[in-house]
């Protein structure tokens, strides 16, 4: 049988044609009963993006970019700006700061000396070298794009493996599976799942946290603050990390070596070849330090207000608080309404000039961030956007998931995350979020009643709920991008990813549904709702 390279010049052309046919199949055949025309057009715009998104045969990106002009040629919106305002999103722009200011801190290599310190201190067993390099990961990941910590900590992992095992016995793809040594394979997935782990830590640690907020902001009106989404990711990757390691060290590939005291070493001479930071570096560790300051302090505008005028007795305006964090009441500036001076995205657009400003990057520093992932985020919110204008997430949502209405809240948890857990292994968990989210946001009408609580705390459960099992497929190369960065080092083989990955993904299931479950009773209705 003729088998096709679906990225050749030639299997780009007929997958993109593929796409374009069901497109106009679905966009163009019968009426679908309840759905409304530009409903069923928005349809067709999904069938197209998901073909391409699912197959890799263009660049997610430029798929992206291809969904407002099929709105627009579809008439979902009567002219293409409705459908470019997506792409000029607020979270857009959180996204763009966070970049930008994770590479300000990679040209000074503080993220790095982050890293090192961690596991010089920490590195003394096997297990424990490689759980420092885990929690450097996660820790890294949650502040800086988890692509961006995967591609600067596999090449340091994999130095740490050439002291521990000798260079030489470090194996590469092409050597025969049985030759890799245990600690290789558990120190390198252990890197790229750390990195996924981490990620949801916090609203700009992974695409499908900013996916969600997003999509929530556009349909609901809701926002997610950048300390609520600390409240519930921390818990998430305290309790899944060590699962992680746990499972990789203790159970799939136990470290055979005992001794890795000169990786320890090395990491201390690495550590100390950095030198002192310097005062642009310190400069930018102290705006970073800053920012994420303000963004805790964004979140906690209750706790401010106890501790500035009940604790302390100061009698502050409505205008001041209404000027600090937002509302529709008279400012401190003389007007009616407000942002608020510590909205999270505010806060992250601070840090840019003031990193120019303070002498430490230039243009040519900032400009260099993912774009491709910008423009992905921007055709995401534009289809959830028609989808949510013309009705067919709810369309979807009730086709798909009345069958749930008055299951107990742990079964429709499991059906949530074991759908969005195989979606992204298939896809990638940016691609999955942005196709199932709007979708999990029109269920909150479905299974308000069977969840116990309002439409609106109901969509923002489910939707979270399904941006954090976007972060756990483990399984495939394509699922994440810190997956296919490790892969793509060279020295690890899809096997042992398989074998990993399968075991993590069923163990992730069951540990995210009663985790997620238990969420949703004792801590997400004081954050969420």
């Amino acid at each position: 049988m003729i088998q096709m390279d679906i990225r050749s010049p030639r299997g780009r052309l007929v997958t993109f044609l593929v796409a374009a046919l069901l497109a106009v199949v679905v966009g163009f055949g019968p009426d679908l009963t309840g759905l409304s025309l530009k409903g069923q057009y928005a349809l067709a715009t999904l069938v197209f993006a998901a073909v391409l998104w699912v197959t890799g045969a263009i660049p997610l990106a430029v798929t992206a970019l291809a969904i407002p002009v099929l709105l627009t040629a579809f008439g979902v919106y009567p002219d293409i700006d409705a459908a470019l305002s997506g792409f000029a999103d607020h979270l857009i722009f959180l996204f763009i700061a966070g970049f930008m200011l994770a590479n300000a801190l990679q040209k000074y290599d503080i993220d790095r000396r982050i890293a090192l310190y961690i596991m010089a201190r920490m590195g003394s067993t096997p297990r424990r070298l490689i759980g420092a390099i885990m929690i450097a990961t996660a820790l890294l990941s949650m502040w800086v794009s988890n692509t961006a910590t995967t591609a600067m900590m596999t090449p340091i992992a994999l130095g740490v493996l050439a002291q521990v095992v000798g260079r030489d016995d470090v194996q590469e793809q092409e050597d025969d599976a049985a030759s890799f040594s245990n600690i290789q394979i558990s120190t390198l997935l252990g890197t790229a799942y750390a990195a996924s782990v981490g990620g949801v830590g916090t609203l700009i640690g992974t695409p499908p946290n900013a996916v969600v907020a997003a999509v929530l902001e556009q349909q609901l009106g809701y926002s997610i603050s950048f300390a609520e989404w600390l409240i519930i990711g921390i818990p998430i990757v305290v309790v899944t990390l060590p699962i992680v390691w746990y499972v990789l060290t203790f159970r799939l590939f136990p470290p055979e070596i005992s001794d890795v005291s000169d990786a320890r070493e090395q990491a201390r001479e690495y550590l100390a070849e950095e030198g002192d930071l310097g005062p642009r570096a310190r400069r930018v560790a102290y705006i970073f330090a800053a920012t994420a300051g303000l963004w805790v302090l964004g979140g906690l505008s209750g706790p401010l207000h106890w501790l500035l005028e009940t604790a302390l007795g100061l009698d502050l305006s409505s205008a001041f608080w209404t000027t600090l964090y937002g509302g529709s009441g008279e400012t401190l500036l003389g007007v009616d309404g407000h942002q608020g001076l510590l909205y999270y995205v505010m806060v992250g657009l601070y840090a840019i000039p003031a990193i120019v400003l303070a002498d430490t990057v230039e243009w040519d520093d900032l400009e260099d961030i993912d774009w491709g992932t910008i423009l992905l985020f921007g055709g995401g919110i534009a289809l959830a956007d028609a989808f949510a204008a013309t009705g067919a997430t709810r369309w979807i949502a009730s086709g798909i998931f009345t069958n749930l209405t008055g299951a107990p809240v742990f079964a429709i948890v499991f059906a949530v995350v074991l759908l969005i857990i195989f979606l992204t292994e298939m896809t990638s968990n940016t691609a999955t979020a942005t196709i199932v989210v709007p979708v999990l946001v029109s269920l909150g009408s479905v299974l308000a009643g069977t969840l116990g609580v309002l439409p609106e705390a109901a969509a923002v459960f489910l939707a979270v709920s399904g941006a954090v099992a976007a972060s756990f497929a483990f399984a495939l190369p394509v699922a994440t991008p810190p997956n296919a960065i490790v892969f793509g080092s060279g020295y690890i083989r899809q096997k042992h990813m398989m074998r990993a990955g399968i075991v993590l993904n069923l163990i992730m299931t069951l540990v995210l549904t009663v985790l997620i479950t238990a969420l949703f009773y004792f801590v997400w209705p004081a954050v969420l709702w």
